[in-house]
């Protein structure tokens, strides 16, 4: 047989059986028995590389057992042996996955290790990325609405007034002024680990969520910390994002603000229901009083409120449905966690049980109250009050600080003596004008008002009108009506004070010798009286004309008394009694008295102005007859006592006296003033039992009318005039008031004194009596205008007893028209008319010189400041206010 026709030799280690083992062993087992039984195989010699396997068959057999990837035997490292063989002889991998040596499922489930790993990997990525956050975290700022405060306005007993300014209802105070109590109340109820966690509190968490699940009373799963984060710095939207700011930044801000500011933020930006956020702000409204009065049982029932004030408040939720939110519902949900809250301040040590036995009874709140408007009063108090403030705080609290917030004003006011001056003034306003009925006579009527502490100078009570939200100008304030009549008790100071001049000496030396006048003095109280420098030279204007002074109603009384002159307010001794005192004097006592140099002070060069012709405030005219009344001691009026910021006192009040006249002076003065109430023109305003004061003012062209008058202890003013509200015109003029109210004129003894006699009725009624001092006799008896009578107390003619200032018309004189009216008319002689009055250019000595441009509102707001503006900024009129032409005539106030 040709060799190679010769058989295959079989393969070495048993033939089929070796093969069928070989087979069946593990395939790394199987290439090295392979390897083992082909070595000695006789091909070999041949250089030939022998299969492993038995046969065709059985190699077709183990392929299909072990799959192709067997195909190549061997060590399985060549290109044939990829598979399963490198596992067993390959290099081992990092991540065994999929599962060397499984087979199915168990090749694609991970091991434990490979779990722990991912695992454990994944930690330590986020403790990472975790690290680098809190490490770039920056606490943001507290949010506005967060920081957002407003003014407390507080009356002149302590009571809240109003609270405006701001967008939110709260008054951030100082950790020092959050009682202790009200801090152990809320750690005990919110977050017991407060003063040693770090903001967040696992072990709180885990707490709440066991009292939960029990349905037992739970503390809050946030941290005080948390809280104060959410809601000061964070919105309050419901997301994943807020989640994990707050946690970061709660953990920031737990790390570097120390826990007395964290809880003072706390229980500053808290909601605690009824609009009031923050602690001072939930004890005014539910308790009427500070934060640092709270006791510990009214501690614990804020700190309730805390966990939702709509679920808590005894009054119910407002305008709620949801009968769980019901008044009885809440009461009885409040006293349960109340109650609690004492409990676990026992529990937590931060309360002895002797002390929590005290607290046996529920510190039932304050009902709700409606909140506090800006109309009517309200809002010419807040006004005069922000404005004194601004302009006499030494701290330099500027407007624009002060509308940021945070302040508490408290002000002089009077509650019920502002409910009284207003019921006073509308009772007139109700029974007496009608603008649908005379529309031209009582549109536009307008009244003024201020009373004023005589002791004190402290503004008890104003009136602006008859509502803040629809008449913009404080009529308490100047407006620009004339006084009239009202001023001439200063003449008669500086008269008493300074003297009359010697009319034997030049200007030059006419100071160096006065004689004090006595206000038994006499005085020429002729109609159309010719009025003369002291020296008794013709006084005439630049103009060279001369000055004819009239008296209401074109009366001639002859020779009179000043203090007669008073009480029938005849003008002709009084211009005259400037004259010869001189008007510059007469302007120093008046501004001792307490008015000001101002813009509202009209000018002084001429004769008129001793009548009138200038224009102060109600709050003004108020506290400079105060000044008689204590003798002669005068304080500025004022409204603010105190303000406070953030719990700490930054202004006070400091009372200034000065002694603007000697007592005996004011004393006569007051005794003359007094006889006007007593037998004058001021008859209307008397009190029967009491002392009472005071003067009526009526101006040329019956365009504003005055009282003025006091007791021992309240100074009182009114004003009575009629303009144009449109306060955005600035050529507004005072209208005239004949037929205003159905009278044929108005005057100071009608309207305003009757409105006077009505408050001060009422503001004094309680009080203690007391009388006037009764004066001592002063200065000499001199005699002036012409007047020669030997007789001290001659009787003027004609010399009614008692008389009214209503005017009447004059009768015209072709050479020399009627000057400025006084007030002669009988008493409560509704009939007579003011027709008096000049005219610029007229040929009665008239002159433009006596007019101020009073019109114009670059004045003072009164209550005693010394700089700022009036509310409103409104030009009362441009034509000249105080002059002849517009509201009082160049030439005289009346009476």
């Amino acid at each position: 047989m040709s060799e190679h026709r010769r058989k295959a030799p079989q393969p070495q280690g048993g033939g089929r059986a070796a093969a069928r083992r070989a087979a069946q062993q593990p395939a790394g087992r199987r290439n090295d028995a392979s390897h083992s039984a082909t070595s000695a195989s006789p091909s070999d010699e041949y250089g030939e590389e022998q299969p492993s396997y038995g046969g065709r068959a059985e190699a077709r057999r183990a392929a299909q057992r072990g799959g192709g990837r067997r195909r190549g035997g061997g060590d399985g490292s060549g290109p044939e042996g990829r598979g399963r063989g490198r596992a067993g002889s390959g290099k081992k991998r990092l991540i065994d996955y999929p599962r060397a040596g499984k087979d199915g499922a168990r090749r694609w489930m991970p091991s434990w290790k490979l779990v722990s790993g991912l695992c454990l990997g994944f930690l330590g990525l986020m403790m990472g990325v975790a690290g680098i956050a809190y490490a770039l975290v920056v606490p943001p700022e507290p949010k506005d609405l967060a920081t957002a405060q407003n003014n407390v306005y507080f009356w002149g007993n302590g009571k809240p007034m109003v609270a405006t300014g701001g967008s939110v209802n709260r008054q951030e105070i100082d950790y020092a002024h959050i009682p202790e109590a009200m801090r152990n109340a809320v750690i005990s109820a919110e977050n017991k680990s407060f003063n040693s966690d770090r903001g967040i509190d696992p072990v709180g968490i885990a707490r709440a969520f066991y009292n939960m699940a029990k349905g037992g009373e739970t503390q809050g799963g946030s941290t005080i910390t948390q809280q104060y984060v959410k809601n000061s710095m964070l919105s309050q939207d419901q997301t994943l994002s807020r989640k994990f700011k707050e946690l970061f930044i709660t953990l920031k801000v737990g790390k570097t603000v120390p826990k007395k500011d964290v809880m003072k933020g706390y229980l500053n930006v808290s909601y605690y229901g009824r609009g009031a956020s923050g602690l001072q702000a939930a004890a005014r409204t539910y308790y009427d009083k500070d934060a640092e009065e709270l006791n510990p049982s009214e501690c614990a029932f804020l700190a309730t409120l805390l966990k939702g004030a709509s679920y808590y408040d005894p009054a119910g939720a407002p305008g709620a449905d949801d009968v769980k939110a019901s008044a009885v519902a809440n009461t009885e949900r409040a006293k349960e966690r109340w109650s609690w809250i004492l409990d676990e301040q026992v529990k937590d040590g931060r309360m002895s049980a002797a002390e929590r036995a005290k607290y046996t009874k529920f510190p039932m709140p304050d009902k709700p109250q409606k909140d506090a408007k800006l109309g009517g009063q309200t809002g010419y108090l807040v006004d005069l009050a922000t404005k004194y403030f601004l302009a006499n705080n030494k701290g330099g609290v500027t407007e624009k600080e002060l509308a940021q917030g945070g302040y508490e004003i408290h002000t002089t006011f009077d509650k019920k003596k502002v409910e009284d001056l207003e019921i006073s003034i509308t009772k007139v306003l109700k029974a007496k004008i009608d603008p649908k009925k005379r529309p031209d006579k009582d549109t536009h009527v307008q009244f003024g008002g201020a009373s004023v502490d005589t002791k004190t100078g402290a503004i008890v009570a104003t009136y602006g009108g008859e509502d803040a939200t629809k008449h913009y100008t404080n009529n308490a304030d100047a407006t620009g009506a004339q006084v009239g009549s009202t001023f001439k008790p200063f003449v008669l100071a500086a008269a008493m004070e300074t003297g009359k001049r010697n009319p034997e000496l030049p200007a030059e030396q006419s100071d160096s010798e006065r004689t004090p006048v006595s206000p038994k003095s006499i005085y020429n109280g002729d109609n159309k009286l010719k009025i003369n420098y002291y020296n008794g030279e013709v006084w005439q204007n630049k103009e060279g004309k001369e000055w004819l002074q009239t008296n209401d109603g074109d009366q001639s009384y002859g020779n009179m008394t000043l203090r007669e002159a008073m009480q029938e307010s005849a003008n002709s001794p009084y211009v005259q009694l400037g004259m010869d005192v001189g008007t510059d004097k007469v302007k120093d006592a008046a501004v001792e008295a307490g008015l000001r140099d101002d813009d509202y002070m009209a000018d002084s060069n001429v004769p008129s102005f001793s009548i009138g012709t200038s224009s102060p405030s109600a709050i003004r005219m108020a506290g400079s007859y105060a000044t008689f009344a204590t003798s002669g001691k005068q304080r500025d009026p004022f409204s603010v006592t105190e303000v406070k910021h953030e719990g700490k006192v930054i202004y006070q009040h400091d009372m200034v006296t000065k002694n603007a006249f000697p007592s005996v002076v004011a004393d006569n003065v007051t005794d003359v003033l007094k006889n006007v109430v007593e037998n004058g023109t001021g008859t209307p305003a008397q009190l029967p039992g009491r002392d009472v004061a005071g003067k009526t003012g009526t101006t040329d062209g019956n365009k504003s009318a005055w009282f003025v008058g006091y007791t021992p202890q309240l100074s009182t003013a009114v004003s009575m005039f009629r303009m144009d509200d449109d306060e955005t015109n600035k050529n507004r003029e005072f209208l005239e008031m004949y037929g205003t109210g159905g009278e044929k004129s108005i005057h100071g003894a009608s309207f305003p004194a009757q409105i006077w006699h009505d408050y001060m009725a009422d503001a004094v009624k309680g009080t203690k009596v007391v009388n006037f001092p009764k004066p001592e006799p002063y200065g000499e008896t001199v005699f002036g205008g012409g007047a020669v009578s030997p007789s001290p107390t001659p009787s003027p003619t004609p010399s009614p007893s008692k008389s009214s200032e209503a005017p009447v018309t004059p009768s015209p004189s072709p050479s020399s028209p009627s000057p400025s009216p006084s007030e002669t008319c009988a008493p409560l002689d509704w009939e007579c008319k003011n027709n008096g009055g000049t005219t610029e250019g007229q040929d009665n000595g008239g002159t433009t010189d006596g007019a101020t441009d009073g019109g114009t509102d670059t004045g003072t707001t009164d209550g005693g400041t010394d700089t700022g503006t009036t509310d409103g900024g409104t030009t009362q009129g441009t034509t000249n206010g105080n002059s002849n032409s517009n509201g009082g005539g160049l030439f005289g106030g009346n009476g």
